[in-house]
């Protein structure tokens, strides 16, 4: 069977205009900025024995870091996914694949998800949409993540994206049931994901109830889709341009989720140790990656994007530090000072108590 050109088209399009176009929110931020890390002058910790590992899906990463899922399903690609998985292992930190939708009805291009070869201690995610997650059956999802390896399948929400996509999905009913049916029914563990919205906290309750553990709040203010797919589609750009920073700022959604019996992965416009930081600080588990390291592999290659992961790891760690903090556990509340519009956003649309 032929694989249609507009699929390897769309994969290889939003590869290079994330790589090269103004692809970002443009007016709507993390509200990270709205976060201030509480100076503790009076350390008792010394900076290289400060502890940044973390337990993620039975395995220990050596950080709280993901490379979240961008790529694959084109030959152009396999090359990125293959050099960043290998370096991810060797750091010590998750990796994530793009959408394996193609891998349903074309499995010879399961090489272009592929890296355990490379990366055989890798944490490692699949992924797929819920539009398709729906109408698969739960053993056709798992395998899925089993042919490449995956230590747990991510399920991402993008409706924005569709509805400004070229012949993107439109009807998203029974997308509660279908998480609820696969949850329930699947041997690998089930991670929810948007892709770059964010989560109100009435989705994240009815999750829960869903029986998911972990979400990936991939919230506003990093790369947006709707804008990706607002310069492919031509047809719907007026439509796309209104909706280009529609979402939920990434630090008002780990506030909102807080409370609620879920493990969070904080994503969408994280960009330095620090964000990374005021993240944990939040609530988050981990925080999770994806431009800048697609940017910086376009501009120096795997030499790049190490320098960038270091240079993001030291900063975290110098925060911790600077914080009064031995530890990621020690990272809380009472590390940080929230204002602005944060504060704002958590005063008025969340239930939350103890800020």
């Amino acid at each position: 069977m032929s694989i249609p050109t507009e699929i390897i088209n769309r994969k290889i399009s939003h590869f290079e205009l994330c790589a090269n176009h103004d692809v970002e929110f443009r007016k709507k931020t993390t509200l990270l900025e709205d976060i201030e890390l509480v100076h503790q002058p009076l350390c008792e910790t010394r900076l290289e024995d400060i502890d940044l590992g973390t337990e993620f899906l039975g395995k220990r990463l050596n950080y709280p870091l993901l490379i979240t899922g961008m790529t694959g399903g084109a030959e152009d690609v396999e090359r990125f996914n293959r050099e960043i998985a290998k370096l991810a292992s060797a750091l010590g930190i998750g990796f994530g694949v793009g959408s394996q939708r193609i891998m349903i009805r074309h499995p010879e291009l399961r090489r272009t998800f592929d890296v355990r070869g490379v990366a055989p201690d890798l944490v490692l995610m699949g992924n797929i949409g819920i539009a398709q997650a729906r109408n698969l059956s739960t053993e056709q999802i798992v395998r899925l993540g089993e042919d490449i390896g995956a230590d747990a399948m991510c399920i991402h929400l993008n409706t924005a994206m569709e509805i400004i996509q070229k012949d993107g999905d439109h009807d998203f009913r029974g997308s509660l049931d279908a998480v609820r049916r696969i949850v329930g029914e699947s041997r690998i563990p089930i991670i929810i994901k948007e892709t770059g919205c964010g989560f109100s906290r009435e989705s994240g309750s009815r999750l829960e109830g869903a029986g998911i553990k972990w979400i990936d709040v991939s919230g506003a203010g990093g790369t947006s889709w709707v804008g990706v797919e607002t310069i492919r589609n031509r047809a719907l750009r007026s439509l796309g341009e209104a909706f280009w920073d529609w979402g939920i700022p990434t630090a008002a959604r780990i506030c909102g989720l807080r409370g609620l019996n879920l493990n969070l992965i904080a994503s969408g416009g994280i960009r330095t140790g620090t964000d990374a930081a005021k993240s944990l600080a939040l609530g988050a588990k981990l925080v999770g990656v994806a431009l800048p390291v697609l940017r910086a592999w376009i501009s120096g290659g795997v030499d790049a994007v190490e320098a960038y992961l270091n240079e993001f790891i030291d900063e975290l760690r110098v925060a911790l530090m600077l914080t009064g903090c031995a530890r990621l556990d020690d990272l809380g509340l009472d590390s940080i000072v929230i204002k602005g519009d944060l504060l704002n956003w958590v005063r008025q649309r969340d239930p939350i108590t103890d800020y």
